[in-house]
């Protein structure tokens, strides 16, 4: 069975490339969980494995938590937050994401940085 290979733009690569770099770089400086990162052009995506990590994240680069349904019980948290500026001015966006079982106990500060 033949599979269909999706190529993207050079363009495209040197943005995915220039985003884990950037995300790269920043970890080697801040102690911070990222056991899976997924770069994209647009952002870098980060799963971690609970909520402990994504507070770790949140205390460390700030930024607003969205909550959404993965079905079967569990909710998406999501901290869009970004890299630090760059000599450029620019940043990375970076999603760092975690599943949580529905009414799980979440910490105060990450309950708070939920956007309205």
């Amino acid at each position: 069975m033949a599979t269909e290979t999706t190529v993207l733009p050079i363009s495209e690569y040197g943005l995915i490339s220039d985003n884990r770099v950037a995300v790269e770089a920043m970890l080697d400086h801040l102690p911070l969980p990222a056991p899976t990162v997924i770069p994209r052009a647009e952002a870098v995506f980060v799963t971690v494995a609970d909520l402990d990590d994504l507070g770790a994240w949140l205390q460390q680069r700030g930024g607003i938590v969205h909550v959404s349904s993965a079905g079967d019980g569990l909710e998406l948290w999501t901290l869009l937050t970004a890299t630090p500026k760059r000599r450029d001015g620019s940043s990375v966006p970076v999603r760092v994401s975690v599943p949580v079982p529905m009414g799980e106990s979440v910490m105060h500060f990450i309950r708070a940085a939920v956007a309205a």
